[in-house]
């Protein structure tokens, strides 16, 4: 399994999590665990997925999501676990 860490952070605004998840279904991205919180108005989420069956490369995956968030206003970054996990680790 190909596990990816994707965080999505920024101003709260109405359909952040449908077109994420819109994007991701379309890769064939797979999502384990998914957690979202609003607070004051900023929003925060943070998915679990699985990149196994992925149509497309972990880079562009990344990259799209990037852009996404700047469309939609927020931060969007993905992590291959590997790289959070030690990141984390401290």
């Amino acid at each position: 399994m190909k596990k990816t860490i994707i965080t999505v952070v920024g101003k709260d605004s109405i359909g952040i999590i449908a077109k994420v998840c819109t994007y991701l279904a379309d890769k064939n991205v797979n999502i384990l665990d998914i957690s979202q919180t609003i607070v004051q108005g900023f929003f925060n989420m943070m998915m679990i997925t699985d990149m196994t069956e992925c149509s497309v490369g972990f880079e562009e995956v990344s990259n799209q999501l990037e852009e996404l968030g700047k469309e939609l206003g927020v931060t969007i970054k993905a992590q291959r676990e590997e790289i959070f996990e030690k990141m984390h680790r401290l």
